[in-house]
């Protein structure tokens, strides 16, 4: 099992050079990052926490240059994103900064994506809500070829381009590990199709846990692996998770100020090694 922690890394927070080398220091295995490029002022689309929108929503780094500064720290420690949204990106510089951050760190790279939520976020990148999903299927396949093919084309009805140069390719072949955010039967659909990392909320079931195990072997995708992402520190919660063939558990690690920060890992990293299970 492989432990580490999803958070916002936010101007108010712990820097990310000093969030990395903390958690490599403790043991960690992952550091991933959460996106959003701006939040409206007007916005209707409820929050699916309730209430209101937490403050380090407003306030988050770009998580490729977080987890740039982040690697400068570390040797180890997988950087990735828990989601990167990327129906609202533009394909060209997502794939240049994911294989760019895969270079520089030495091939450590988790790119996760996720359809996101906020609607009216996404109207003001020019999408449309309702086609984020099949948007957002184009963009992986797109960014695909851009990474794997010195000449580069991508034809479908959302994304079109012909053939393109694109370098740095990434250090992992073929490209770094695609994670897929979600448990609806669309996102596990993109999962088959485009992911190699299912990156479900720590609110799934265990029992669906296992259910999606065996439905991706009956797929033939045995090979994808499984992120559990903002679990709490609690040992009978993280062995059924284990049981359930859950391969990294991430533990959600609030957005503070780096001594609060560093008080919370040690405490974290107690419980994590009387679990037993690293």
């Amino acid at each position: 099992m492989k432990f580490g922690v999803n958070t916002f890394v936010t101007d108010e927070s712990i820097r990310p050079d000093v969030l990395g080398r903390a958690l490599e220091e403790r043991g960690f295995e992952s550091l991933l990052i959460t996106e959003h490029s701006h939040i409206p002022v007007k916005r209707e689309t409820p929050w699916s926490g309730g209430g209101e929108l937490p403050r380090e929503y407003y306030r988050t780094y770009d998580p490729f240059v977080a987890l740039a500064v982040a690697s400068t720290t570390t040797t180890a420690l997988t950087l990735g994103t828990a989601v990167a949204l990327l129906a609202q990106r533009d394909v060209f510089y997502t794939a240049k900064e994911v294989a760019s951050l895969d270079v520089l760190c030495g091939g450590r790279v988790l790119f996760g994506v996720g359809a996101g939520w906020n609607r009216e976020e996404m109207r003001n990148h020019d999408i449309d809500p309702s086609r984020r999903g099949p948007l957002l299927n184009e963009k992986l396949a797109a960014l695909k070829a851009i990474w794997t093919d010195d000449k580069a084309e991508f034809h479908g009805d959302h994304i079109d381009f012909d053939p393109v140069f694109s370098w740095p390719k990434p250090v992992q072949r073929p490209h770094p590990p695609i994670g897929v955010g979600g448990e609806s039967p669309a996102a596990l659909t993109r999962l088959v199709r485009y992911g190699n990392v299912w990156m479900p909320r720590v609110r799934t079931p265990v029992a669906e846990l296992r259910r999606v195990a065996a439905w991706l072997a009956d797929q033939g995708r045995a090979d994808v692996r499984t992120t559990l992402c903002g679990a709490a520190p609690d040992a009978a919660k993280v062995t059924s998770y284990t049981e359930a063939g859950v391969d990294r558990v991430t533990f959600d690690l609030p957005p503070t100020p780096e001594a609060e920060t560093l008080r919370y890992l040690d405490e974290l990293a107690t419980s994590v090694d009387s679990f037993g299970l690293v």
